[in-house]
């Protein structure tokens, strides 16, 4: 008789590792279903959707058995499930601890509380320089001693090269802020937020703004009107141009306090704008102006700013699906491939492909990348492959990172008013129009976690949640009864 010999414990690692992606990369074994559960064939058609506009991949986390897969090698649109690639690789490549610094100098002595030169602030593509971090930098500017510029304060944002595109150029609605470009020095995402707080005593509401620009004018406040909420943003029947926000409108005092983001309609110059205001109200003078301009070269800075931890930042992105953010660190992935060169969209295109071939293989025609957000018509990938790179991604170090930034399905992000299994999953939600997608990890009744991606491109994609959904609670129940009694014994 013989006896097999056992293996060294990293012959067995890597030989179920080989048999994983053995699993994914072979035709379809017959383990696997090969239709769809009729609950979800039932939703699809409830909502006028071929099953053909569908595709699945569900397989076993760890083991790599697929449960269900439909339509996996065809290359789909996958909205915002394009973002785990980009927070992927960056969790991978840079590191969930790494930081982004934007580095102050003062370009001249200061004496008596005066700085007799430039201040400059160069940017490096920090995703999360919104207003208080920009009060938090200049507050440092003070604590040097500085309370008058006699030179200009210089913003440098040459690390990313200018990108060639309108805010409008996605979908006509340049005043969206998910459609602001990216930039090396992005500051407030390039939004103001506008708050409606009801007065009825007064008989108006009252416009909060943040922040406030210079150079620019804002009605503060606007005339009640009764009757139901509704659509409140047309009713204020609002005017926003470059330093001129109107409304010539009511608000209806049955919203209640509501809040209102808008992308500036002057992008190119809304830094230079929240600096000389943040500036002057915290009791700085400025003698010269704020200006674009190359930072100093060859000495150190005063000091650097430094963004919260990668990982952190990471849960903004894909808990909330946040373009800019993601748009930001898809350009610092090219930056930080080839350091001292503007970051370039074709440059961070072409890393994180070459990225994604290295970790899943050769992808011919099936992959096509065209950002690093999923906002695109272009972007293009199977659920077979992002399937698998989520499973590679189970194994890896950066698992609890990735997965701790995902929403949970009835608890927060894009899924806090999920139904389906909650808590029991975390997936990226992706939807544009004519695209619906979930991707990520489901806890299922036996104690199993399985990786699931699903993505719909059809007319009426946003009418088939209701089968993605379906298909979450079927991998729930990925064991009948009397088998995960056995696997509890």
């Amino acid at each position: 008789m013989f006896r097999t010999r056992r293996l060294p414990a990293v012959a067995r690692a890597l030989s179920t590792c080989i048999a994983a992606a053995a699993l994914l990369l072979a035709p379809t074994p017959a383990v696997a279903a090969q239709r769809l559960p009729p609950e979800v064939g039932a939703a699809l058609q409830r909502a006028g959707v071929p099953e053909e506009a569908l595709a699945v991949a569900i397989v076993e986390a760890g083991s790599g058995r697929p449960l269900l897969q439909w339509r996996d090698e065809v290359p789909v649109n996958p909205a915002s499930l394009a973002k785990l690639l980009t927070t992927i690789a960056a969790l991978e490549r840079l590191g969930p601890a790494w930081r982004w610094a934007t580095p102050v100098w003062l370009d001249g002595a200061v004496e008596d509380g005066v700085l007799q030169g430039s201040l400059h602030i160069r940017g490096s593509g920090d995703p999360k320089l919104v207003l208080e971090r920009v009060w938090l930098l200049l507050h440092r500017v003070q604590q040097f001693g500085v309370r008058e510029i006699r030179g200009d304060i210089v913003l440098d944002g040459s690390a990313f090269a200018p990108a060639e595109a309108s805010p409008a150029d996605f979908d006509g609605e340049p005043l969206r802020p998910y459609n602001v470009k990216p930039g090396a020095l992005l500051l407030n995402f390039r939004s103001v937020l506008h708050t409606f707080v009801p007065d009825p005593a007064a008989g108006i509401a009252r416009v909060l703004v943040e922040p406030m620009l210079a150079g620019t004018q804002v009605d503060r406040v606007v005339p009640l009107a009764g009757g139901p909420c509704g659509d409140w943003r047309g009713a204020l029947k609002a005017s926003f141009e470059p330093g001129r926000t109107r409304f010539a409108g009511a608000y209806p005092q049955a919203c209640g306090e509501m809040t209102w983001a808008v992308a500036d309609p002057a992008p190119e110059t809304f830094d230079a704008r929240l600096v000389q205001a943040l500036w002057t109200e915290m009791g700085g003078r400025l003698q010269g102006r704020v200006r674009e301009g190359a930072a100093p070269v060859g000495r150190p800075p005063a000091f650097e700013l430094q963004s919260p931890p990668l990982a952190e930042l990471v849960r903004d992105i894909n808990k909330f699906s946040n373009n800019v953010m993601a748009q930001q660190l898809f350009l610092t992935l090219a930056l930080q491939a080839a350091p001292g060169q503007p970051a370039t969209l074709q440059a961070a295109r072409e890393s994180l492909l070459a990225w994604l071939v290295a970790r899943t293989g050769e992808t011919g025609d099936e992959v096509v990348i065209d950002n690093g957000s999923g906002l695109s018509r272009a972007t293009r990938i199977s659920a077979r492959r992002l399937a698998r790179l989520l499973l590679q991604t189970w194994d890896s170090p950066v698992m609890s990172e990735l997965m701790s930034s995902l929403p949970i399905a009835g608890a927060d992000g894009t899924l806090r008013r999920a139904t389906m299994a909650p808590g029991r999953a975390h997936l990226k939600t992706g939807s544009l129009r004519d695209v619906g997608g979930l991707a990520g990890y489901v806890l299922s009744d036996s104690g199993r976690r399985y990786v699931l991606v699903a993505v719909v491109n059809h007319p009426r994609a946003a009418f088939a949640r209701p089968a993605l959904d379906a298909l979450v609670q079927w991998t729930l129940r990925d064991a009948p009864a009397g088998r995960r009694a056995a696997a509890g014994n």
